[in-house]
C-alpha cells in the first residue's frame, strides 16, 4: 500500500498508528512517514489526516471503521470489512450521515484484468453464464499468525474465501442459496473452507479456500459456449485472460496496472466526488450477507438462503 502511494500524486501517506508510541515511531521513520501516533485514537484526531486505512484483524474492522467515521475521516477498511450484514449496513448509514466514503479494500477489483473478465462475460463472449468456480489457497505455518485465531476473525473464509465469493459475485450477481463445509483446526478457525452457491438463472458456483493447502488460486466462468479463466485473479500479477471455446484457447492481456494504486485513486476520486467508490454499500453488504449465510451453513450442515435486503 505504501508503494502504491508512493506511485501516484493523488494521495499523500502522512501518519502512522500503533498501540505501541516505540513501534509506530520505527516504522514511520522506516517508511520516511512525516509522523507517527502511540494510539489508534491519536491519529484520529490528527487533524492532517483525512482519510484512514485500516488493516487491523477483521474483528476490529467495524470498531474501528466506526471510530474513524465518527471522527470525520473517511476509510478504506481491508476485506472482509465483517460477515455481519447488520454491523456493515450500520457503519454504511454512519458514513452516509456524515457524508463520508467508506470503502472495502478488494483491490482485485480495480486491476484491468477484473475489468476485462467482466466485460467479456457481460458481453456474452461464452454465451450465458452457467457456472462459475474460484479457489485461493495458502500454507500457512507461521506461530501466533492472528490468521488462526478465531477472537480476531481468523480462518479461510474470511481471509482467502471472501475473494472467491468477491470474484464469483461479481460475476453472477446475488446467491440465493448457499451450501457450506469447513474442516475446523485446533485453535477454533476454518482451514479449509468449501462452499456452493446457487444464483438466479440457475447459475450455480463452487469455490474452495485454506490456510493449510498449497497456494493456489484461480476464477473461471463457464457459459453455454465456452468458458474464461483467469490463472493469477487475486493480485496485481499476471494480467492474462484465457478464453477457452471448442476452437481453441484466446489469451488475451489486460493492461498492466498495480491494483493498490488504483484503489488509492478512486478513494481519492470519491472523496473528491469525481468518481463513486468502485465498492460501496450494496456490494458490502451483498458480500456480509453471503459470508454471514456461509458461516451459517458449514456450523448448521445445511443450505442456508441468502436475504435479498
Amino acid at each position: 500500500m505504501l508503494q502504491a502511494a508512493r506511485a501516484t500524486d493523488r494521495v499523500d501517506v502522512v501518519a502512522v498508528a500503533s498501540r505501541d508510541r516505540m513501534r509506530a515511531e520505527e516504522y514511520a521513520r522506516e517508511h520516511g512517514l512525516e509522523r507517527w501516533h502511540g494510539s489508534y485514537e491519536s491519529l484520529l484526531a490528527d487533524t492532517a489526516v483525512e482519510a484512514v486505512y485500516i488493516s487491523l484483524p477483521n474483528s476490529l474492522h467495524v470498531e474501528w471503521s466506526a471510530r474513524a467515521l465518527r471522527a470525520g475521516k473517511h476509510v478504506l477498511c481491508e476485506k472482509s470489512l465483517d460477515p455481519r450484514a447488520a454491523e456493515v449496513e450500520r457503519l454504511h448509514d454512519l458514513a452516509a450521515e456524515r457524508s463520508l466514503i467508506l470503502m472495502e479494500a478488494f483491490m482485485y477489483r480495480h486491476h484491468p484484468r477484473t475489468r476485462l473478465l467482466e466485460d467479456l462475460v457481460r458481453g456474452g463472449s461464452i454465451g450465458t453464464l452457467r457456472a462459475v468456480r474460484a479457489t485461493f489457497s495458502a500454507m500457512l505455518d507461521a506461530p501466533g499468525d492472528i490468521r488462526f485465531v478465531p477472537e480476531l476473525g481468523g480462518g479461510a473464509l474470511l481471509d482467502v474465501g471472501c475473494y472467491c465469493v468477491h470474484g464469483t459475485r461479481l460475476l453472477a450477481g446475488e446467491p440465493e442459496r448457499v451450501f457450506a463445509e469447513q474442516v475446523v483446526g485446533p485453535t477454533g478457525v476454518d482451514l479449509r473452507f468449501v462452499g456452493t452457491m446457487r444464483f438466479p438463472g440457475d447459475v450455480l458456483a463452487q469455490f474452495d479456500c485454506g490456510l493449510d493447502l498449497p497456494g493456489r488460486s484461480g476464477l473461471e466462468a463457464v457459459g453455454s459456449g465456452g468458458s474464461i479463466y483467469v490463472p493469477e485473479p487475486w493480485g496485481s500479477g499476471d494480467p492474462v485472460v484465457e478464453v477457452r471455446r471448442p476452437g481453441g484457447v484466446e489469451r488475451i492481456t489486460a493492461e498492466t496496472a498495480d491494483a493498490y494504486q488504483r484503489e488509492l485513486e478512486n478513494m481519492r476520486d470519491a472523496i473528491e466526488g469525481k468518481a463513486p467508490p468502485l465498492l460501496g454499500r450494496d456490494d458490502a453488504l451483498g458480500q456480509a450477507r453471503t459470508l454471514q449465510a456461509l458461516l451459517q451453513s458449514a456450523q448448521l450442515g445445511r443450505p442456508v438462503s441468502v436475504p435479498a435486503t
